[in-house]
């Protein structure tokens, strides 16, 4: 009993998954499951902010924004969403910074960034001036609806100001092949009927979405969409019967049944888990300059560093069993996006000592999180197996932490790679003893340690 309470009320290396708000509060803690429904399909005026756990201003404004909440309960909708653990939400709206307010108004699908205060008196107020902005358009006749309209030909290929419909690839008999089958990229296929009204429901959704894959993955990962009641020979092909049906292609694999949700926010999260499936393993890289370790650490949730024993002590052949294991570890953890450098024993001292390695051995390995400038160490064996305990224990909230060094990132020296040979000892000085005479106590007493 006293590990776990010492468990819930030890810091976390991993972002805290304690929300801001509760169910007492009049904020509706929004995520993609609820999105859809709660806003995107509602007639209420919303302000909503995007925040992030760790971010000082978020917490800062968590007080006045229940208190608006609270103000406006039951004349304009309040919510807030987690985008450090929601990123396709995030990335959907154009959310780059913390906190981000957005007025979700008459066209939901093209949010408008709120400009006003943070004081909750500054929030009611705009959004009283939201709401009289919405009135007037109402009563002036405009729709007020997502602004959206029914492609003629392109399947999901229609979109609001959340998507663009040239980010769906209308798909036909004659380019199917060519750009799915034998292209690099993993792509998700609808196969849509203009008449079918579930279509026509998913079509903003996969608008939406296609324009959030092709930026968060380099367009590594495609939407696209084929009219099957026209282009019969590829939908024949794979058996398409209903509407809409969706499946998932891979380079030279069958193709799979899509089996999520029909939200822009599922689609999106199938699709980012489709991209770090086929995604590279992160590179694993020497700590070599300051803007080595400055630039992976902030890049990154976590920096997993190794330190290595010296090269005299293992060799090219010890080195690279080592190298090795951090590699395969990179490749097991690579959906975490985290960052993975190594360093050899002795090298940066500075960070050895804001670490506390040194003083037990090596090889040694921390993670750090730059964000809360707190680290962890590995305790138990440099192997796949005490990595992997240490890592996971890490990535589910548990495992102790220490605050680094004093607070900041150590100081960092600029070193030469290594070559990848064996280390080889330092030359000694010779003596030339030819002219000494051995029983010269003067000389002796020169040389004497």
């Amino acid at each position: 009993m006293r590990s776990f309470i010492l468990g819930v009320l030890g810091c976390s290396l991993v972002l805290s998954a304690q929300a801001f708000y509760s169910a007492s509060d009049d904020v509706v803690e929004l995520n993609p499951s609820n999105f859809n429904k709660e806003v995107l399909q509602s007639d209420s005026l919303w302000l909503i902010e995007f925040y992030a756990p760790w971010c000082g201003h978020c917490q800062s404004l968590t007080a006045d924004w229940k208190k608006a909440a609270t103000t406006l309960k039951g004349i304009v909708k309040v919510g807030a969403v987690d985008a450090d653990q929601h990123k396709s939400l995030g990335s959907q709206f154009g959310v780059k910074g913390f906190p981000t307010i957005k007025v979700f108004g008459a066209n939901k699908n093209k949010p408008e960034d709120y400009q006003g205060g943070r004081t909750s008196q500054a929030i009611v107020d705009g959004a009283m001036k939201a709401l009289n902005s919405l009135v007037k358009d109402r009563l002036s006749g405009k729709s007020g609806g997502s602004g959206y309209k029914q492609s003629g030909g392109g399947g999901g290929g229609g979109g609001g100001g959340a998507g663009s419909k040239q980010d769906v690839v209308e798909l036909t008999d004659d380019n199917f092949d060519k750009m799915v089958l034998q292209g690099e990229e993993v792509w998700l296929v609808e196969f849509f009927a203009p008449w079918c009204g579930h279509c026509k429901n998913l079509e903003p959704e996969w608008t939406a979405a296609a324009s959030a894959v092709m930026e968060q993955t380099k367009g590594k990962v495609r939407l696209g969409a084929m009219d099957a009641t026209v282009h019969q020979a590829v939908s024949g092909r794979y058996g398409i019967r209903g509407f809409p049906t969706i499946k998932i292609f891979r380079k030279g694999e069958e193709p799979e049944d899509y089996q999520g949700g029909r939200t822009r926010g599922d689609i999106i999260a199938r699709a980012l888990d489709l991209f770090s499936d086929h995604a590279p393993p992160p590179e694993l890289l020497e700590i070599l300059s300051e803007d080595t370790l400055k630039k992976t650490c902030e890049d990154s949730q976590l920096c997993v560093i190794g330190v290595l024993p010296h090269i005299l002590d293992t060799g090219a052949a010890g080195r690279n069993g080592y190298l090795e294991v951090l590699t395969k570890m990179a490749e097991k953890y690579k959906k975490k996006s985290w960052g993975w450098l190594w360093t050899e024993a002795g090298t940066q001292m500075e960070l050895e000592a804001a670490l506390g390695i040194g003083g037990f051995g090596y090889p040694a390995m921390a993670a750090i999180n730059s964000r809360k400038m707190k680290f962890a160490l590995l305790r138990g064996s440099f192997s796949e197996t005490g990595i992997h305990e240490f890592l996971r224990e890490l990535s589910v909230g548990r495992g102790s932490t220490a605050t680094l060094g004093n607070g900041s990132m150590p100081k960092v020296h600029t070193v030469a790679p290594w070559d990848g040979k064996d280390g080889q000892l330092p030359e000694e000085d010779d003596y030339d003893l030819s002219d000494v005479d051995l029983d010269d106590d003067d000389f002796l007493s020169k040389i004497e340690l």
